[in-house]
């Protein structure tokens, strides 16, 4: 530090990096990428500034949040240009935010094991921890977990009571979750086209648009929800019903898991199916179109994993 750094503080490299938490490496990089700016030239020694550190901690922060270098690159040079971060950072706060009102938990090893019948499995605790319903909390003397969703836990424990096997029941989580992930990209293409696409004509968006985004995503937030779990309960009272009619009847003789089941299909469908394919093709048809759907929405689904990768720094 120089002579003039109780007025403005001044570092060498290697102090830069002490007190940014990045690597000489790293801001060597950062300045050849035009992410920070050159240091000032000082007779042999290169002398970096507050404006350094602050530009340092602020890629950090940007980096923490999902961003990559290259579209920091985009966001800094909006603020140079002088049109500002603080909206689009508020809308990456609103969207990373929490969706839920709940709130994470804590459980230990001890717990878990005795509220699925006090027998340790192995093989589930791994699971959940690869699924993110359980989350290992390093660095404690008893084993412990993060719950992220107790709720989520606590139909696990319940469906457990109820005789489901723990493989059977994240093997079903798992494939809800596919198809809840298709519900969430369809709700998001559709508020995109019809809402927020004005937002986003401009990249980076200005700092008004961002911040009128982020009051909408605040209200919009939680329509997905409240529209999926009105839709689910519509969905189960209708089926529920059928079900059980089907099992309480006296003429019905219980279907076995390989055996085709009967399925109502409207009549103005069947109409329209048998003028395409003729009488003796409705089958078919129906059975090849409704693959095609399974095969569409996995394809989805996949498509929106490989869109959004899990964020490596």
């Amino acid at each position: 530090m120089s002579e003039q750094s109780a007025v403005r503080p001044e570092y060498r490299i290697e102090d830069l990096a002490h007190h940014s938490g990045a690597t000489v490496r790293t801001i060597r990089a950062y300045q050849d990428r035009g992410l920070l700016p050159r240091p000032e030239r000082r007779g042999r020694s290169n002398v970096y500034g507050d404006s350094h550190l602050a530009r340092l901690r602020q890629i950090a922060d940007l980096l923490d949040r999902g961003y990559t270098l290259a579209s920091i690159k985009e966001l800094l040079d909006a603020w140079d240009t002088g049109r500002g971060l603080g909206g689009v950072l508020g809308l990456v706060a609103e969207v990373q935010g929490p969706w839920t009102d709940e709130e994470a938990a804590r459980i230990t090893r001890a717990e878990l094991d005795a509220r699925f019948g006090g027998t340790p499995d192995e093989d589930a605790v791994r699971e959940a921890v690869e699924l993110g319903v359980l989350e290992r909390i390093p660095g404690r003397e008893t084993e412990e977990y993060l719950v992220p969703s107790p709720q989520e836990l606590a139909v696990a424990v319940e469906l457990h009571a109820a005789g489901v096997p723990l493989s059977a029941i994240t093997g079903h989580l798992r494939e809800l979750r596919e198809q809840v992930e298709h519900i969430a990209g369809r709700f998001l293409e559709f508020t995109t086209e019809h809402v927020f696409a004005r937002y986003l004509e401009q990249r980076p968006p200005t700092d008004s648009d961002a911040a009128e985004a982020a009051t909408m995503v605040r209200r919009l937030r939680p329509l997905a929800q409240q529209t999926v779990d009105a839709e689910l309960a519509r969905a189960m009272r209708i089926l529920a019903t059928r079900h059980l009619q089907i099992h309480l009847s006296p003429d019905t003789p219980p279907v076995r898991d390989d055996e085709p089941r009967p399925v109502q299909v409207p009549a103005d469908t069947i109409r329209a199916v048998q003028a395409l394919v003729g009488t003796e093709g409705v089958a078919a048809f129906v059975t090849a179109a409704t693959e095609r759907e399974v095969n569409k929405r996995t394809l989805d689904a996949l498509t929106l994993n490989a869109l959004n990768p899990p964020t490596v720094h």
